[in-house]
């Protein structure tokens, strides 16, 4: 690998696990994990959603998941409600109690991410933002790839 591209990977990498552990730290101040944060945010943009559609879209362990739930629906913030269509199946709501939170959190979010893009103009951060939705979207089609050869391979050797 070029040095600049395992340098470039190797930034990548640090900044997401610095921005978790910063994100970790400051969500303290509200009582709150990065990993609950992120629960409530996901709820917040796609409420309704089945346990196991969260679970895919947050990159957890279904037994993980159901343990920030817990403890989520413990303090109040959210409900589980029968779907309608599925009675095994749950579907997951915000209370109104986690609104308030959930502004405070996304202020938080805001001065996180202006201490993270200090220094960077509006259009760099602009800019920023399109090569790694590139980035990450030329991952998402090479792993789906990497499915798709797989399914092939076992259905026809």
């Amino acid at each position: 690998m070029p040095p600049n591209n395992r340098e470039l990977a190797f930034a990548i990498n640090d900044v997401a696990r610095l921005l978790r552990t910063f994100a970790d730290h400051e969500a303290r101040r509200f009582g709150m994990t990065r990993a609950k944060w992120a629960v409530l945010a996901r709820l917040d943009r796609f409420e309704g959603l089945k346990q196991t559609e969260l679970a895919e879209m947050l990159d957890l362990q279904p037994i993980s998941l159901t343990r920030l739930l817990d403890g989520l629906a413990d303090n109040g913030l959210i409900e589980r409600r029968p779907d309608p269509d599925d009675r095994r199946a749950k579907r997951l709501f915000l209370t109104p109690a986690a609104r308030p939170l959930l502004e405070r959190l996304a202020a938080l979010g805001e001065d996180l991410m202006a201490t993270a893009l200090a220094g960077l103009a509006p259009s760099e951060r602009d800019a920023l933002l399109g090569r790694l939705t590139t980035v990450k979207e030329n991952l998402r089609k090479a792993i789906h790839k990497q499915h798709t050869d797989k399914d092939l391979e076992r259905h026809y050797g």
